[in-house]
């Protein structure tokens, strides 16, 4: 298993719009192995399914935990965010599964609140396969669109190309590229209110995660370096996500929390070593990396938390953050296309067995 990206909106209410508590939506990588079987032939849906029942018995308790597990240590400035993020949830955790989709090794899946459900709708979701032959599914993504009210939110669940090469960050860079360009949501109904977005960026909110697998532009020596002084300040400086933003060949226009926590790749399993320290051939050894990234696009959003979870089942450590976003209201909008009757029906939303063709 790879690493666990999880994601939450805040509630709070304002004037003519309100801040929605999705809690959660959640994403994993490589729940199969990536060999020629599961890439080319049959997919092994099974642990998708088991990973749907563990969030359903858990719901949110564990994640609750998982956020505010630094609250009682942070200051009172600081600490006042998490209170404030969790306070619906710790009041109300009666969530249905909306949607969820497994590419390969990847798997995304979409919590709401059960009163909210029969606001959501416009559910649709699109694969991009960017693997094998730059088209398999062992890398590319999952994107989920939905509305809630009158807003749009789209997920994006990614695993882009590895590698620490030079140059390796342009395949990354063009991954990114080709998704924005080609995932593209089935047409519906059509609204004579409003359009409904068809591509990622056509979305009011948009929330990109995964592994992007971005490595840091130095050598292994240099990196260990810094992190055995703790300068994360200047080992983030040459982070390759951070270059090439900063550039404006990748993600333009999208924003990133400020990164506090420790690189979260590579890990020797069931330990807090990095996999570098253990591995004898340098061929096999991995520059330690902020490869598990969250971010976002869109105006009204706000990123209330972004850390990392000490979970050592993978080889990576999971990220997690706390959003509170706005979504538009309007009791008069009444749409056949918008409700519960458009939930993606149950029977679609545990994973079948099937071929990526």
């Amino acid at each position: 298993n790879d690493s666990c990206l999880c994601s939450r909106l805040a509630p709070q209410s304002l004037i003519d719009v309100d801040l929605f508590d999705l809690d959660l939506f959640c994403r994993f990588q490589e729940i199969v192995p990536l060999n020629a079987g599961n890439v080319l032939v049959i997919e092994d849906n099974e642990p998708a399914a088991k990973w749907l029942a563990l969030i359903s018995r858990r719901r949110t308790r564990q994640l609750r935990e998982f956020m505010t597990r630094d609250e009682s240590s942070s200051s009172d400035e600081d600490s006042a965010t998490p209170q404030f993020a969790c306070s619906e949830a710790k009041s109300n955790m009666n969530y249905c599964l909306v949607a969820s989709k497994q590419m390969v090794g990847i798997f995304l899946s979409v919590w709401v609140r059960r009163e909210l459900v029969q606001h959501v709708g416009h559910l649709r979701v699109a694969t991009i396969g960017r693997g094998i032959m730059g088209c398999l599914g062992n890398k590319g993504c999952i994107a989920m669109s939905m509305s809630l009210h009158r807003t749009s939110f789209c997920f994006v669940c990614s695993h882009l190309a590895s590698g620490e090469k030079e140059g390796d960050e342009l395949k990354r860079n063009s991954d990114v590229a080709e998704i924005l360009k080609s995932a593209q949501f089935p047409r519906i109904c059509k609204s004579p209110c409003r359009r409904i977005p068809e591509r990622i960026l056509d979305h009011d909110r948009v929330i990109w995660f995964g592994d992007l697998n971005y490595r840091v532009a130095l050598s292994y020596q240099e990196t260990r370096s810094l992190l055995r002084n703790n300068d994360w300040n200047s080992l983030l400086e040459r982070d390759q996500l951070k270059i090439e933003r900063e550039a404006g060949r990748v993600f333009n226009g999208w924003k990133e929390g400020k990164i506090t926590f420790a690189p979260t790749y590579k890990y020797s399993q069931n330990s807090d070593i990095y996999a570098g320290e253990t591995v004898k051939s340098k061929k096999k050894r991995r520059t330690p990396a902020w490869c598990d990234r969250i971010l976002w696009h869109g105006n009204g959003m706000e990123q209330l938390q972004y850390l990392r979870g000490e979970s050592k089942f993978s080889d990576h450590r999971p990220v997690c953050a706390v959003f509170a976003a706005q979504a538009e209201m309007n009791n008069r909008y009444r749409k056949a296309c918008l409700g519960a009757d458009s939930r993606i029906p149950s029977d679609e939303l545990i994973p079948q067995r099937h071929s990526f063709y």
